[in-house]
């Protein structure tokens, strides 16, 4: 397979109004992409194109190598991971973080009569403890911090041993700590070069992690610019896409976006 994901001409209507037009990208294995872009840009509706659960209006979406739209898309999405509010929402708040991660080999929400093996239960509690999760076992969902909740997210996606995974804005609501341990969490999950592609959504450059390869932006619902994170996380790529002149610099292995100040000129000499 050359792409695990094909993406081409894929335009998504409501009525009259384009949430996405006309968009071509290609995701290949081992690449771990960053999307960006300003609210309302069409990123939801790009990963949902992404992951299955959109068909596009026009144009050809490929899923490892399964074409919406002429294959059954409940096969697919068991080879998508995908973390997101959406996702967490449906999860039962009574539900302890060991169930709220095992079930997702089944693709359900909610532990109920299914039985596991012991090689689901092994997984489980391997990828508690890759994501700092293993004292909060038997802690229910409701009762756990944001950043316990993001974390379960990402374990519950990583469950079902994906091809693709989703990460949609897994550092909104975090505070500076919370955010920094899941960014160093997602570098190394990064870095592992078994690890699924990825694709992570996110509005700070701050918030992307090392080893990531290439980034995607949108603006209006088009790409803006696509291609290696050096050249697209820049400062006129990413003035264009947001609308306002930006000084994007990369140091210490962390990107820092600051909106450009206007020069003033001299005041004139009465």
């Amino acid at each position: 397979m050359s792409e695990i994901l094909d993406l081409q001409d894929v335009t998504v209507r409501r009525g009259s109004n384009e949430i996405l037009s006309h968009v071509t990208w290609q995701v290949k294995p081992g690449e771990r992409w960053i999307v960006m872009g300003s609210n309302g840009a069409g990123k939801t509706t790009l990963m949902q194109i992404c992951s299955g659960f959109m068909h596009p209006t026009t144009g050809n979406a490929n899923i490892l190598g399964y074409e919406l739209g002429r294959t059954d898309v409940r096969e697919l999405r068991t080879l998508v991971g995908i973390s997101s509010a959406a996702v967490v929402a449906l999860l039962p708040p009574q539900e302890t973080v060991l169930d709220s991660i095992m079930t997702s080999a089944y693709g359900i929400s909610g532990r109920w009569r299914e039985r596991y093996d012991q090689v689901d239960k092994n997984r489980a509690h391997d990828l508690m403890q890759d994501w700092g999760l293993t004292s909060f076992a038997s802690r229910r969902i409701g009762n756990l911090s944001e950043g316990e909740r993001k974390r379960v997210q990402i374990a519950r996606a990583l469950m079902c041993d994906p091809e693709i995974l989703i990460l949609d804005e897994p550092a909104a609501g975090l505070d500076v700590g919370g955010r920094e341990d899941l960014v160093g969490r997602l570098a190394q999950l990064a870095a592992d070069e078994n690890s699924p592609s990825l694709i992570l959504v996110t509005h700070h450059v701050e918030e992307i992690p090392p080893n990531f390869t290439h980034a995607l932006l949108l603006k209006s619902g088009q790409v803006c610019a696509r291609g290696e994170l050096s050249s697209v996380i820049a400062s006129d790529p990413m003035s264009e896409a947001f609308g306002i002149p930006l000084d994007v610099e990369y140091g210490e292995q962390r990107w820092h976006a600051n909106g450009r100040m206007p020069s003033r000129g001299r005041r004139a000499k009465r």
